[in-house]
């Protein structure tokens, strides 16, 4: 077995991401960005540190079980270089707004009062679908969140659950906030959400939405926890309802009218095309998912439990097969696209643009790391497009929808062996456990704590690829399969 080598990337998701980090700036910068998919640029912050500086910052770490190896984690790190041209502007149109760039708060509890939504934008956050406004008294649950934890990493969510509703405040005074914001902030998309129970709601919301000034409306036909019925994903699952609203709000006003899709529904390209027929001008989608989770230290309410939303990284397969659901649909394939759903780092968001959506929404991820993690969005999102010298992001709305086809279509005539490189391999024989177990018993694992393929009975499934825990397996050329 080789010298074994630290995992940037496994010891960076260790980092606690702390609050006014007591290992310092420099550091925690640095480890944010590899955490959040910039590992190639994630040197410049150490710009100017000797190893005595870093070993400092180590030792100043309170992570809980043993400090954040920031030395090695530095000595890893590609070399720092300035970009040879000025980097791409993340400028995009989205259903004719100009955005200064493509990320926006998701409504939510991340965006509840004038001083939060002016602390977000003046991170450099491009807009926000500021939280529901609707005409009914919203009386909130105690406690209304539980998790579920990546194991052994208390703090770090694999999936989100909550019980929230829509804004507690009276519709007046979210409204004020609404053109507060918008005066102040002339240069980002200020979005109502909005959600009535009858036309004469819908009506009047949108009617307030648009004197505030906002620059569009969301109408939330997807919320998976009202606790009144005919609201919500009730809404969303209706096409005829849906085509009934979004036509009363269009009537009404002017600006931009763009529905959110609720995924708690076998195909969403039912509510999307009434959606459509009734004058909307974009779609979003996904609000949370009905879910279930057992914790009663968590989802226990005196005593009782419900079913509500969930959201997360562990979301965002779904949310894509929906976003792709929409972009593939022909009567769809030219209205706008906002997509939600797990998006964490600017490499999640570059998924769903590559799928047709001109924005991206977030919010999961800003309540667990804050509004702090807009600058790896935008930093990932422009060296990615200097890389490939790609100058307009729009560029990149709906590139991968040519590579989607149907199950019929794929090949089936051709193989990729999985490759074994022996200098990462540390010998723990994940891989032959879960290929006997779950796979086709190709693998042998003896006394030398070597594993060894059996070509005649590898299937190219690369089962082990996915469980090595240290990166020791790699792609083969594809070949065509043997005749049987």
């Amino acid at each position: 077995m080789a010298q074994r080598q630290l995992s940037i990337g496994q010891e960076a998701a260790r980092c606690l991401l702390c609050n006014n980090a007591p290992c310092g700036q420099a550091a925690s910068r640095m480890l944010r960005a590899v955490r959040f998919g910039n590992s190639d640029i994630a040197a410049r912050w150490l710009a100017g540190l000797s190893n005595d500086d870093l070993l400092a910052a180590e030792q100043a770490c309170i992570h809980p079980d043993h400090p954040i190896r920031i030395s090695e984690v530095a000595g890893q790190l590609p070399r720092a270089e300035a970009p040879a041209t000025p980097l791409p502007s993340l400028e995009i149109d989205f259903c004719g707004i100009h955005c200064e760039n493509p990320f926006f708060l998701a409504s939510s509890a991340v965006c509840t009062n004038y001083e939060m939504v002016a602390r977000a934008f003046d991170a450099g956050w491009g807009g926000v679908f500021y939280k529901t406004i609707c005409l009914e008294e919203i009386r909130e649950v105690s406690p209304r969140f539980d998790v579920m934890h990546r194991v052994g990493a208390r703090g770090d969510f694999s999936a989100f659950r909550n019980m929230e509703q829509l804004s507690e405040n009276p519709p007046e005074v979210d409204f004020d906030i609404l053109s507060r914001l918008k005066r102040d902030y002339p240069g980002k998309v200020v979005i109502a959400s909005i959600m009535g129970n009858t036309e004469e709601q819908w009506v009047d919301l949108a009617r307030r939405a648009e004197q505030a000034g906002v620059d569009a409306i969301e109408l939330n036909f997807s919320c998976p926890q009202m606790r009144l019925a005919g609201m919500g994903s009730d809404v969303g699952q209706n096409p005829e309802l849906v085509l009934f609203y979004t036509s009363f709000v269009k009537r009404t006003v002017s600006i931009p009218v763009i529905p959110k899709m609720t995924p708690n529904i076998t195909h969403m390209s039912q509510p999307a095309m009434s959606a459509l027929y009734g004058g909307a001008d974009a779609i979003s989608a996904i609000n949370t998912i009905k879910s279930v989770t057992m914790d009663d230290r968590l989802s226990d309410v005196n005593g009782f439990k419900t079913v509500s939303g969930l959201s997360g990284r562990a979301v965002k397969p779904i949310a894509l097969r929906f976003i792709l659901e929409l972009s593939q649909n022909k009567v769809l394939k030219d209205i706008p696209l906002s997509g939600i759903g797990g998006i964490e780092t600017w490499v999640d968001a570059l998924d769903f643009i590559k799928l047709g959506c001109s924005n991206v929404q977030v919010c999961t991820a800003v309540m667990q790391y804050g509004y702090r993690i807009i600058d790896d969005l935008v930093d990932g999102m422009r060296h990615y497009m200097a890389q490939r010298g790609i100058t307009r992001l729009a560029d990149l709305v709906g590139e991968e929808l040519p590579r989607f086809v149907s199950p019929t279509n794929l090949d089936r005539d051709t193989i990729v062996y999985p490759v074994f490189d022996r200098e990462k391999c540390i010998g723990c024989g994940r891989c032959a456990i879960s290929c006997a177990d779950g796979g086709h018993q190709a693998i042998t694992f003896g006394d030398d704590r070597v594993p060894k393929v059996n070509g005649a009975k590898c299937v190219g499934c690369h089962l082990c690829r996915l469980v090595c825990p240290a990166e020791a397996i790699g792609l083969s050329k594809r070949i065509k399969k043997a005749r049987s």
